[in-house]
């Protein structure tokens, strides 16, 4: 017979090696995964239920740090070493090379268990005379470590962020599981403790505890209702929608537990729009276009009506397996569109983590251009409430009673484009004055005690909750 193989679900590595850990003991407890690998770190903290339930609470990780950065410590040295006996420089020989990295992968694993080690590599290369050169040094643990300290720091950044994500102090982590094969360096688990106050879990290989806790979760998945354990992960990164000047407005936050389903309400930016393409993005950056676009759709046929007078339902829906459905409807006339994203990032561990990094080095800049979008966005609704006043207010009006909100107005669109925050604002509160001057002009005239103060973002009738993050018009 033909063997039909089937993809049953992807979990990450350091949840399968917590389900490795905890498969079997059936208790309450915060747990947290440290894996440090040959190319990759990761980390990954879970709460374990006694009822079998595994839900991942925070992940991090550092896609450029692993085992290969700790032998190109010590081939550095040595080769470093030998230029300054010999003046011969290895790194332009790619045979010597290849076999000075094989040495030196070899005398990290020794120093794992032993204070000393010796590299010898006879015949390595040739001087200018053709001479044999060999390679022969001793390197204590005491060296390495000094040498790799930069990269051990390098590990705490990451757990320190998995512990804030989950809202956990790491003394209050029951148990680190250790995995891969750089946690067997004694420096490292002298880190893990330094951290967590507690020794790393040494019960379980670091090689295997991947694969074995793959395996237990792939029986349970064969096992349908009746498996022992149920797993709920998180989303990697946040899961949004492109809105009024190019803001990206979250719906679903990195490391939200999955599957999730998330609604909001959003209304339309110009008057009789007739459409709203729903962009959707994948990132931590605050603007839309920094981020990945991993979809999207337009939403036709919205009656004709005035801007901010639609609604718009958006709802995401995220799997267990990282399936992303997108629907908006529209509430006046229950049409609605959606999307299906399969694997909604598509994107590699490392382009995620890069994501994650970018948003640190951005950070400033970006909340920046986030606040100026956001005025931008508040002062073009101001402009709109004003302008909308005064046509209704029609002859109640002059041409006196206009000028000084209209010269305001004048302000307020000639700032936008200069991108200046604090002037901006200062011609957007000028509105604000102005406007609140002419509605209690109009009030007094009409022999009323006044009227509510300049225009604001408009209320919403019926106690809807409806965003202020208006779609743009499509052209």
């Amino acid at each position: 017979g033909k063997v039909v193989k089937q993809r049953m679900r992807i979990i990450n590595e350091p949840t399968a090696a917590s389900i490795a850990y905890a498969f079997d003991k059936k208790k309450d407890q915060k747990i947290a995964v440290f894996d440090l690998g040959g190319g990759t770190f990761d980390v990954s903290i879970l709460d374990v239920g006694d009822d079998g339930v595994f839900q991942v609470l925070s992940t991090n990780g550092d896609t450029h740090l692993g085992g290969d950065d700790f032998d190109q410590v010590l081939m550095d040295y040595l080769a470093d070493e030998f230029k300054k006996e010999h003046g011969a420089d290895l790194r332009k020989d790619p045979m010597a090379m290849q076999r000075l990295k094989q040495a030196a992968e070899q005398a990290k694993k020794d120093l794992s268990s032993q204070a000393n080690t010796d590299v010898n590599l006879p015949f390595i290369t040739m001087d200018e005379n053709r001479n044999p050169l060999h390679l022969v040094r001793s390197i204590s643990r005491n060296q390495f470590e000094r040498m790799a300290d930069h990269l051990i720091e390098r590990c705490k950044k990451p757990v320190l962020a998995a512990l804030k994500d989950a809202k956990l102090t790491p003394n209050q982590v029951d148990e680190v599981v250790l995995v891969g094969g750089m946690t067997r360096m004694p420096r490292v688990q002298q880190l893990v403790k330094e951290i967590f106050g507690k020794e790393g879990h040494k019960g379980v290989n670091p090689d295997e505890v991947v694969a074995v806790g793959a395996a237990i979760q792939g029986a349970q998945l064969l096992l349908g209702a009746a498996a022992d354990i149920q797993l709920l992960d998180v989303t990697p990164l946040t899961l949004g929608i492109k809105t009024l000047g190019g803001v990206l407005t979250p719906m679903i936050t990195r490391n939200t537990t999955i599957p999730t389903r998330k609604s909001e309400t959003y209304t339309t930016a110009a008057d009789n729009q007739p459409s709203v393409e729903v962009e959707v993005y994948q990132g931590e950056r605050p603007m839309a276009d920094d981020n990945k676009k991993i979809g999207s759709f337009h939403l036709d046929g919205i009656q004709p009506a005035p801007a901010r007078v639609p609604k718009i339902e958006v709802t995401f829906e995220l799997d267990a397996n990282g399936v992303l459905s997108v629907t908006a409807k529209d509430l006046g006339t229950n049409k609605q569109q959606s999307i299906r994203i399969e694997g909604s990032s598509g994107m590699t561990k490392e382009e995620v983590e890069r994501m994650k990094r970018d948003a640190e080095l951005h950070a400033e800049e970006d909340k920046k251009k986030r606040e100026f979008a956001e005025a931008k966005n508040e002062a073009e609704n101001r402009v709109h409430a004003v302008e909308k006043m005064m046509q209704e207010a029609g002859d109640k009006l002059t041409d006196a009673d206009k000028a000084p909100v209209t010269t305001a107005v004048q302000k307020v669109r000639e700032a936008i484009p200069r991108g200046d925050l604090g002037a901006l604002k200062s011609a957007t509160s000028g509105l604000d004055a102005a406007a609140t001057a002419m509605a209690q002009h109009v009030a007094s005239k009409a022999g009323g005690p006044g009227a509510e103060p300049g225009p604001t973002a408009e209320k919403k009738d019926g106690g809807d909750d409806v965003m202020d993050a208006e779609y743009e018009v499509k052209k």
